[in-house]
């Protein structure tokens, strides 16, 4: 019988630090002694740079432009620690849909059985936005993810990136689409972003995973082009990553959310405004106390 592979889809929002989290967690699965492939779905195709010292690899739609006949041998490189890294890349600028590349990659690699020939446990899918393209909800709609997560912020564009991630997961899953596992919280330095976060899963019926602060030692590694885990591996910030890939792998059941309306969600955010105004107007007025 052959072994289930366990297909994963990271989403969220661009700059919220989903590259980093995803490759921190494939090099974190791989240390736990997992067979993991990191499939990088952004047209930038920088998805596993610090898998690989900061080096670009060669993306499916490029190598496909060049050659009629690829096969995925050529399209695999390996990174930190025997991690199987792609990049899907995109079309010529101004040209197509960025979501082309995930669907041209994932159809070329069904058809040459390349995650059953390297026996892997984990394809961990980086995926861009918050499914706004047909392309990028590829890995929703089609079931090819079993589980979803998203990495979001407390800050409102990355929510809403989040709250957008779950009306697609809604939308497709009474056709096989792919489940939500939860939300991967990231920078989360102070309470009040903890508190947000947690306000935000509750009131769309979901839970968080992991809480992953922010961190200079992501910074240093990444300068090095390395993830935490490699450059760091005895600092607090890779066991948070170590920490996320137990959970990741203990995972088993996603569901669907409950996402809120655009207005509903903007009345949530102008409360934890209004919250957080007052929150800093009781601060200033302690300080001027004390002074």
């Amino acid at each position: 019988m052959a072994k289930k592979i366990k297909q994963i889809a990271i989403y969220g929002k661009g700059g919220i630090g989903k590259s980093t989290t995803t490759s921190n967690l494939s090099a974190a699965l791989s240390i736990s002694g997992y067979r993991v492939m990191q499939f990088g779905c952004d047209p930038k195709s920088d998805s596993t740079n610090t898998l690989r010292n900061g080096q670009y690899i060669p993306t499916v739609l490029d190598t496909l432009r060049e050659k009629n006949i690829v096969k995925t041998s050529e399209v695999v490189f390996e990174g930190f620690n025997g991690v199987y890294c792609v990049e899907a890349g995109g079309p010529a600028p101004g040209v197509g849909c960025a979501g082309r590349g995930i669907i041209t990659a994932v159809q070329l690699f069904k058809q040459q059985n390349t995650f059953e020939e390297l026996e892997l446990d984990y394809v961990i899918y980086d995926v861009l936005g918050d499914v706004v393209c047909g392309g990028f909800a590829v890995p929703i709609r089609e079931g090819i993810a079993e589980h979803v997560f998203t990495v979001s912020s407390a800050d409102f564009m990355a929510i809403y990136a989040a709250n957008n991630l779950f009306k697609g997961i809604h939308k497709y899953a009474n056709n096989g689409g792919a489940l939500l596992g939860g939300v991967i919280a990231n920078s989360i330095n102070q309470p009040y972003s903890r508190n947000i976060i947690d306000d935000f899963v509750r009131v769309t019926k979901t839970q968080v995973v992991e809480y992953v602060p922010r961190s200079v030692t992501v910074t240093q590694s990444e300068l090095q082009g390395k993830t935490a885990i490699e450059a760091a591996p005895n600092s607090v910030q890779a066991s948070v990553y170590m920490s996320l890939a137990a959970r990741i792998a203990e995972h088993t059941e996603s569901k669907v959310p409950s996402p809120l309306e655009t207005a509903e969600l903007r009345d949530w955010a102008a409360r934890w405004g209004e919250q957080l105004l007052a929150l800093e107007a009781g601060e200033v007025q302690g300080i001027a106390e004390r002074i």
